[in-house]
Protein backbone atom coordinates (compact mmCIF):
# COMPACT_ATOMS: atom_id res chain seq x y z
CA UNK A 1 0.00 0.00 0.00
CA UNK A 2 1.04 3.53 -1.10
CA UNK A 3 1.19 6.35 1.25
CA UNK A 4 0.78 10.04 0.16
CA UNK A 5 1.16 13.13 2.75
CA UNK A 6 -1.63 15.39 2.62
CA UNK A 7 -1.29 19.12 4.02
CA UNK A 8 -4.64 20.95 4.45
CA UNK A 9 -3.69 24.24 3.99
CA UNK A 10 -6.50 26.33 5.65
CA UNK A 11 -5.48 24.14 9.01
CA UNK A 12 -1.52 25.07 8.96
CA UNK A 13 -0.24 28.11 10.54
CA UNK A 14 3.62 27.84 9.58
CA UNK A 15 4.04 27.65 13.84
CA UNK A 16 7.24 25.11 12.97
CA UNK A 17 6.41 22.14 15.25
CA UNK A 18 6.70 19.65 12.10
CA UNK A 19 10.24 21.11 11.58
CA UNK A 20 11.41 20.82 14.46
CA UNK A 21 10.03 17.29 14.95
CA UNK A 22 11.95 16.35 11.78
CA UNK A 23 15.18 17.96 13.13
CA UNK A 24 14.66 15.98 16.45
CA UNK A 25 13.30 12.64 14.54
CA UNK A 26 16.46 13.20 12.21
CA UNK A 27 19.07 14.13 14.78
CA UNK A 28 19.51 17.49 12.56
CA UNK A 29 21.93 20.27 14.04
CA UNK A 30 20.54 23.36 12.52
CA UNK A 31 23.98 25.33 12.59
CA UNK A 32 25.32 22.43 11.35
CA UNK A 33 24.40 22.95 7.68
CA UNK A 34 21.99 20.53 6.87
CA UNK A 35 18.62 21.58 6.18
CA UNK A 36 15.66 19.68 8.01
CA UNK A 37 13.74 17.34 5.70
CA UNK A 38 10.26 19.27 5.93
CA UNK A 39 10.26 23.34 5.51
CA UNK A 40 7.44 25.63 6.67
CA UNK A 41 6.44 29.02 5.55
CA UNK A 42 3.92 31.64 4.54
CA UNK A 43 3.24 32.36 0.81
CA UNK A 44 1.25 35.50 -0.11
CA UNK A 45 -0.99 35.93 -3.05
CA UNK A 46 -2.57 38.93 -3.37
CA UNK A 47 -4.14 40.32 -0.19
CA UNK A 48 -4.26 36.48 1.13
CA UNK A 49 -1.87 34.77 2.84
CA UNK A 50 -1.47 30.60 2.87
CA UNK A 51 0.70 28.83 4.95
CA UNK A 52 2.65 25.91 3.54
CA UNK A 53 4.56 22.66 4.98
CA UNK A 54 6.78 20.95 2.08
CA UNK A 55 8.81 17.84 1.83
CA UNK A 56 9.39 15.09 -0.32
CA UNK A 57 6.34 14.44 -2.24
CA UNK A 58 7.03 10.82 -2.16
CA UNK A 59 6.19 10.44 -6.14
CA UNK A 60 4.55 7.23 -7.66
CA UNK A 61 6.66 7.35 -10.51
CA UNK A 62 9.74 9.26 -9.06
CA UNK A 63 12.32 10.79 -11.13
CA UNK A 64 14.79 11.01 -8.82
CA UNK A 65 15.45 7.32 -8.93
CA UNK A 66 16.09 6.87 -12.48
CA UNK A 67 18.33 9.71 -11.76
CA UNK A 68 20.60 8.11 -9.43
CA UNK A 69 23.41 6.18 -11.18
CA UNK A 70 24.40 4.55 -8.12
CA UNK A 71 20.81 3.75 -6.41
CA UNK A 72 20.98 5.34 -3.27
CA UNK A 73 17.02 5.71 -3.50
CA UNK A 74 13.70 3.50 -3.99
CA UNK A 75 10.78 2.91 -3.24
CA UNK A 76 9.45 1.34 0.14
CA UNK A 77 7.00 -2.02 -0.66
CA UNK A 78 5.61 -1.34 2.29
CA UNK A 79 4.75 1.69 2.51
CA UNK A 80 5.60 3.05 -1.02
CA UNK A 81 7.90 6.08 0.61
CA UNK A 82 10.92 7.28 -2.05
CA UNK A 83 13.68 5.93 0.80
CA UNK A 84 17.21 6.12 0.51
CA UNK A 85 20.63 4.82 1.32
CA UNK A 86 23.16 7.46 0.95
CA UNK A 87 26.24 5.71 2.15
CA UNK A 88 26.83 4.82 -1.87
CA UNK A 89 26.08 8.51 -2.95
CA UNK A 90 28.67 10.10 -4.77
CA UNK A 91 27.17 13.68 -4.45
CA UNK A 92 26.29 13.99 -8.23
CA UNK A 93 23.03 15.74 -7.53
CA UNK A 94 21.86 13.67 -10.62
CA UNK A 95 18.88 13.28 -8.38
CA UNK A 96 18.05 16.89 -7.20
CA UNK A 97 17.99 18.11 -11.13
CA UNK A 98 15.50 15.34 -11.72
CA UNK A 99 13.05 15.91 -8.60
CA UNK A 100 10.25 18.60 -9.74
CA UNK A 101 10.56 19.84 -6.08
CA UNK A 102 13.67 20.10 -5.36
CA UNK A 103 13.19 17.82 -2.32
CA UNK A 104 16.87 15.90 -2.43
CA UNK A 105 19.54 18.50 -0.24
CA UNK A 106 23.36 17.68 -0.07
CA UNK A 107 24.99 17.73 3.52
CA UNK A 108 28.23 19.26 4.53
CA UNK A 109 29.76 15.63 3.20
CA UNK A 110 28.15 16.05 -0.19
CA UNK A 111 25.63 12.88 0.43
CA UNK A 112 22.10 13.50 -0.55
CA UNK A 113 20.04 13.14 1.89
CA UNK A 114 15.64 14.09 2.33
CA UNK A 115 12.74 13.41 3.77
CA UNK A 116 11.58 9.53 3.94
CA UNK A 117 8.57 9.90 5.27
CA UNK A 118 9.87 8.69 8.88
CA UNK A 119 9.42 5.40 7.02
CA UNK A 120 11.23 3.48 10.01
CA UNK A 121 8.21 4.63 12.48
CA UNK A 122 5.15 4.30 9.84
CA UNK A 123 6.63 0.52 9.74
CA UNK A 124 6.62 0.10 13.31
CA UNK A 125 3.07 1.32 13.42
CA UNK A 126 3.92 4.99 14.71
CA UNK A 127 2.88 8.02 12.47
CA UNK A 128 5.51 9.99 11.02
CA UNK A 129 7.23 12.84 12.94
CA UNK A 130 5.83 15.41 11.01
CA UNK A 131 2.40 14.51 11.83
CA UNK A 132 2.61 13.37 15.34
CA UNK A 133 3.57 17.01 16.19
CA UNK A 134 1.37 18.97 14.00
CA UNK A 135 -1.15 20.45 16.60
CA UNK A 136 -4.06 21.52 13.73
CA UNK A 137 -4.12 18.46 12.06
CA UNK A 138 -2.96 20.01 8.81
CA UNK A 139 -0.16 17.40 7.76
CA UNK A 140 -2.34 14.14 7.42
CA UNK A 141 -1.08 10.58 6.40
CA UNK A 142 -3.61 8.44 3.62
CA UNK A 143 -3.37 5.93 1.22
CA UNK A 144 -4.04 6.83 -2.22
CA UNK A 145 -8.02 6.60 -2.21
CA UNK A 146 -8.60 7.96 0.17
CA UNK A 147 -6.09 11.01 -0.86
CA UNK A 148 -8.01 11.60 -3.72
CA UNK A 149 -11.60 11.69 -1.34
CA UNK A 150 -10.19 14.64 0.63
CA UNK A 151 -8.93 16.15 -2.16
CA UNK A 152 -12.64 16.13 -3.76
CA UNK A 153 -13.76 17.38 -0.76
CA UNK A 154 -11.86 20.16 -0.12
CA UNK A 155 -12.28 21.42 -4.03
CA UNK A 156 -15.47 21.06 -3.10
CA UNK A 157 -15.45 23.10 0.06
CA UNK A 158 -13.01 26.03 -1.98
CA UNK A 159 -15.60 26.14 -4.53
CA UNK A 160 -18.73 26.62 -2.36
CA UNK A 161 -16.19 29.39 -0.23
CA UNK A 162 -15.89 31.23 -3.70
CA UNK A 163 -19.06 31.09 -4.49
CA UNK A 164 -21.19 32.03 -1.67
CA UNK A 165 -18.02 34.93 -1.10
Amino acid sequence: MSLFFDLDPDRCCACGACVIACLDQNDIDPDGGEQPRRLSSGVEYGEKQAYLSVSCFHCDDAPCIMACPVGCLSKDEETGFTVYDNSGCIGCHSCAMACPFGAPAFGADGKMYKCDGCNTRVRCGLEPACLSNCATGAIRLFDKETLEEQHAKRSLRMLTRHLLS
